[in-house]
């Protein structure tokens, strides 16, 4: 009887664990989960952790410059994905779709 419990225990913890997973990378698809705060956690580990995997080699290989160059990348690109979302967060929401009557004309595109 124990074993039967704690076999059903089991099951549903990894199964809730698994709806997680799932929905956490199901929600990365959806529009707007940018500025989803779980998704901007995990964002800022990933960079967090690759800035340390860096770090690390860079001190394992006694200042290699190619590595140093890794990390100013990897830096950049940090700032300009945390200044990305704060201009997404800036934006005001919009309800619908904005409907434009838009004619090409030689080329270009011209709105009505």
């Amino acid at each position: 009887m124990d074993s039967d419990i704690q076999t059903s225990l089991t099951v549903n913890s990894a199964a809730q664990k698994d709806d997680a997973l799932g929905g956490f990378f199901s929600n990365i698809l959806t529009p707007g989960s940018s500025l989803n705060p779980t998704f901007l956690l995990v964002l800022d580990g990933a960079f967090g952790l690759l800035l340390l995997v860096l770090l690390s080699l860079l001190i394992l290989t006694h200042g290699n410059l190619h590595l140093l160059f890794l990390m100013i990348i990897e830096c950049c690109l940090w700032a300009s994905v945390k200044w990305f979302v704060h201009e997404l967060q800036q934006v005001p929401v919009q309800n619908g779709t904005a409907s434009t009557n838009k004619t090409i004309q030689g080329g270009k595109v011209k709105e009505d």
